[in-house]
């Protein structure tokens, strides 16, 4: 096998290769690291590039080392915290913080046999659906240097797209690592609320859940058996799978009564014929499949929902600018970061606390009740985006009216958000290939705290459309 092609290679199946001894960490680290050297330059997927010390671990992992993951390359996102290597959360604010300790998901992570190549590229604290920090500059999408990769976990995607990591790691506030995987031709899961521990930095988050962009269901499954479970201090956790997720994601699904819909949560948006297409051959696929297909008309189109959701999400953007200053030690100000950015922060900073708390308790009363409209199904169908990859600088933070740059980022993709606020897993998968070249992904929303049985499907889905041998341009 080529080198070029082993970073293709499923995570689970490069770590069975260390601990056989056909290929050591220190060579598989190696090679991630050239690849990064190689590609990241058309790419800008990296924030920092750990080689000294990954190469270092790495000589620590030897043949029969029998964690499950030993040897293998990862980068984490640069919004949580690796020990030693900055966190800038893609702000001015933090380019020079340095922590002295390991997040939870890098902390587990590590403790499962990965090695840590480096940090990866986001936008300005997560916000937007397109990783164009004006700190770190653009990430480029492998598959089209000149489209985002997408966002918040865009320099992730990129990286597992293009061969320098197998995996990485994300998060996902309104879609943040769904998004970029429908992108970039991955698999990106959004677990059930509160399924991986935030720790340290926090004990419960409403809407931000910790996750990987990988090739393949499997690895997203194992890797989730790693990252899942409580840790001392969390305000709440959800309820452990009556098994391994690994176990789930290869079990027969069975019959499911799925349904399907076109109909975005945000009324403005209109849908991209491919993207349309897309959910439609994925409906078909799966009634061949043996399943039970329902069109419906959604109680999503609420007015003045996506302002809600807006809203709520603000509030917990405000909260990281709010963390930043304190880990910087200082104030804030509108020099610290983008127009778009103090443009939120100044919104919410006229909120009083009653204000913020009541607008949450709305939007909670809201996604109770899609929670019960759905309660008839096993899974929801929609298209993972409603238009292909933006190019570079379709969204501006320093326009005019930045905050209309945060409204018009919701029309690339209303379909991922509202299902962080309900809490149910949800995937993207990149089931086909669109008549543009890109990937053309669907999403598949399961219910509440049932990542097994998604999985499952998922990987029924994986077996029937496989995606594994796509390669993009630039790799």
């Amino acid at each position: 096998m080529a080198d070029a092609d082993l970073l293709f290679r499923s995570a689970e199946s490069l770590a069975g290769m260390v601990r056989s001894g056909e290929i050591s960490a220190r060579e598989l680290v190696g090679l991630s690291l050239s690849r990064i050297e190689e590609l990241d330059g058309q790419l800008n997927a990296f924030v920092d590039v750990d080689a000294e010390r990954a190469l270092a671990a790495a000589e620590q992992v030897g043949p029969g080392d029998q964690r499950p993951f030993a040897g293998v390359p990862v980068a984490i996102k640069n919004n949580r915290a690796v020990s030693g290597l900055r966190l800038t959360h893609g702000c001015s604010l933090m380019r020079d913080y340095v922590p002295d300790y390991d997040s939870n998901v890098t902390r587990r992570l590590k403790q499962a046999g990965f090695i840590v190549v480096g940090t990866t590229c986001l936008p300005e604290y997560g916000i937007l659906p397109v990783s164009e920090a004006r700190l770190l500059g653009p990430s480029r999408n492998p598959w089209d240097t000149g489209r985002t990769p997408g966002g918040s976990s865009g320099g992730s995607a990129a990286a597992v797209a293009a061969g320098m990591v197998p995996v990485a790691h994300g998060n996902d506030g309104g879609g943040s690592v769904r998004i970029p995987a429908a992108c970039c031709g991955l698999v990106g899961l959004k677990v059930q609320r509160d399924r991986v521990s935030i720790a340290p930095d926090a004990a419960h988050a409403l809407l931000v859940v910790e996750g990987m962009l990988t090739r393949s269901v499997s690895d997203t499954a194992s890797i989730l058996d790693v990252l899942c479970g409580r840790e001392t201090g969390d305000a709440s956790w959800a309820p452990p799978p009556p098994e391994p997720f690994a176990r789930s994601a290869q079990a027969d699904p069975g019959r499911m009564r799925i349904a399907f819909t076109t109909t975005s949560p945000v009324p403005e948006a209109e849908v991209d014929p491919l993207c349309l297409d897309g959910a439609r051959r994925a409906a078909d696929l799966l009634q061949s499949l043996g399943h039970e297909i329902e069109e419906i008309d959604p109680p999503w189109p609420v007015p003045g929902l996506p302002e809600m959701f807006g809203a709520v999400f603000s509030m917990y953007i405000s909260l990281s600018i709010v963390y930043s200053g304190h880990l910087a030690g200082r104030e804030p100000t509108a020099e610290d970061m983008e127009p778009m950015s103090w443009a939120i922060w100044s919104m919410v900073s006229k909120l009083n606390a009653v204000q913020a708390l009541a607008l949450e308790a709305q939007l909670l009363n809201h996604m109770r009740r899609i929670i019960d409209f759905m309660e008839p199904y096993d899974a929801i169908l929609t298209p993972a985006l409603a238009k292909r990859p933006l190019p570079i600088g379709s969204l501006d933070t320093a326009a005019e009216n930045p905050m209309q740059t945060f409204s018009d980022s919701g029309l690339f993709t209303p379909f991922t958000a509202l299902f962080n606020a309900t809490g149910q897993p949800a995937v993207a998968l990149p089931l086909f290939e669109g008549e543009d070249g890109l990937p053309l992904a669907v999403q598949l929303v399961g219910r509440p705290a049932g990542e097994g049985a998604l999985l499952a499907l998922a990987r029924q889905l994986e077996e029937a459309s496989p995606w594994a041998d796509r390669r993009p341009p630039v790799s």
